[in-house]
């Protein structure tokens, strides 16, 4: 019902547009630190519970995995 909602507003596609873009720019970030773990040993794994901290929370949601990971390990 959510999904019918937006999509008959107006404003929708602009929505969608930026959530996709939001997860793309996310998934980026994400690849990007995984491929730089051979210079700092570190690594988040992408899946849908970091590729979603990080797009509703930007640069802070990485620095805030990266800190839950190094205090649980």
């Amino acid at each position: 019902m959510l999904v019918f909602l937006i999509f008959r507003s107006r404003g929708g596609g602009r929505v969608l547009t930026a959530l996709g873009l939001n997860i793309v720019v996310a998934a980026f970030l994400l690849y990007t630190l995984n491929l730089l773990s051979t210079y700092t040993q570190f690594e988040l794994p992408i899946n849908t519970v970091t590729l979603g901290t990080v797009t509703v929370l930007g640069i802070p949601g990485i620095l805030l995995l990266v800190g839950l990971k190094l205090t649980l390990l």
